[in-house]
């Protein structure tokens, strides 16, 4: 059974920074590829940015220049590096698989204030 557990949420400052880690277990994590994606409150769950097992990656617009994410696969992990973070940032984020999601985690609260 695949499990996701995010964290590195919190409140913070526009124009802030905070790193976002998430561990997967239950699955083969080197060969698959990983996103992240957000919620924000009244909203659906959007794509945010993505990893490939080759490490070759994408970004939504809205953050594409401020965002990073990257992967260490000896820890089965994924981060989201955000910086110069906005108040539009806001919301809950979770990782999962890029294709064929599986059971979100509980995500992480991510709160900018203005």
């Amino acid at each position: 059974q695949v499990q996701f557990v995010e964290s590195g949420g919190g409140l913070v400052q526009s124009g802030g920074s905070l790193r976002l880690s998430c561990t997967a277990s239950g699955t083969t994590f080197s060969i698959t590829a990983m996103g992240w994606y957000r919620q924000a409150p009244g909203k659906q769950r959007e794509f945010v940015a993505a990893i490939s097992n080759l490490r070759s990656t994408i970004y939504t617009d809205s953050v594409k220049g401020r965002f990073i994410i990257s992967r260490d696969n000896a820890k089965n992990t994924v981060y989201l590096q955000m910086n110069s973070l906005k108040p539009e940032d806001t919301g809950v984020y979770y990782c999962n698989f890029r294709y064929d999601p599986r059971a979100w985690g509980r995500g992480t609260q991510v709160t900018v204030s203005s």
